[in-house]
This record gives C-alpha cells, structure tokens and sequence, in this order.
C-alpha cells in the first residue's frame, strides 16, 4: 500500500506526493491509478506530471463510490479503528488509522480480500418507473 498522510487539506500538492512515491517504487511502466473525480486530480499540473513520471491516469464514472477500493477501504478502517471509539488526543486517532493501514496485508489481509473484489451485483433488465 502506498499512502501519503498528512493533517491539514488534500490537494494537487498531495496528489503530486502521491504520484512520486508511486513512481518511486521502481515498478513496471506505464502504471495506471485508479482515482475518483476530485478537482485537484484533474488539474494540468497533475496530468502533466503523471505523464512525466509514465503514470495513466483513469477516472472511475462519477458517483460511483462502489467502484473506488479506496471508499471500502476507508470504510472498513473506520470500522476497526474509530466505530465505537473515542481517542483523548489527535495523536492517537492518528495512530488507530495508521495501525490498521498497516496491518492491511497481515492481521486484516483475509476479510480484505473478500472486500476488494472485482464481483459487482449487476441488474439484468431493470425496470424504469417515470412519476
């Protein structure tokens, strides 16, 4: 997993942090990052650094959070680590959220992997109501 965490804002500064780290791992070109539709992901400085750094990038459908791995991720931290919980200073929150990222492909590997499937209920013939 490859994550850039930070305390403040998520912006194109962000992405670009991002998208270096990627790039960093020496990893077989071209790369291809699955990203939502936030504004600072389209701006032309993260397009033409993608580019510079041999990274497509592919933009899911709008609204479409069953799509995007990262909302089921999130989801499932928040329910490990912040459901249920109260934490005296942020530091700890921080560090509920960090400990359950790392332990993504060891303690929680198995329920992660029935998670982040490509299996999609789809509709065969839906039927349209017009009121």
């Amino acid at each position: 997993m490859v994550r850039v965490t930070n305390t403040t804002v998520v912006n194109s500064q962000t992405m670009a942090e991002l998208l270096h780290k990627i790039a960093a791992l020496g990893l077989i070109s071209p790369m291809t990052v699955v990203l939502d539709n936030a504004r600072y992901q389209h701006c032309v400085f993260i397009k033409e650094l993608a580019a510079t750094l041999n990274i497509r990038l592919l933009f899911l459908p709008g609204y479409s959070p069953n799509l995007n791995w990262i909302e089921r991720l999130w989801k499932f931290t928040k329910n490990k680590a912040l459901y249920g919980r109260h934490y005296k200073t942020f530091d700890a929150f921080q560090k509920a959220i960090d400990g359950c990222l790392d332990r993504v492909s060891t303690e929680h590997r198995a329920a992660l992997k029935l998670l982040m499937t490509h299996h999609f209920q789809t509709v065969d013939k839906p039927s349209f109501l017009a009121a």
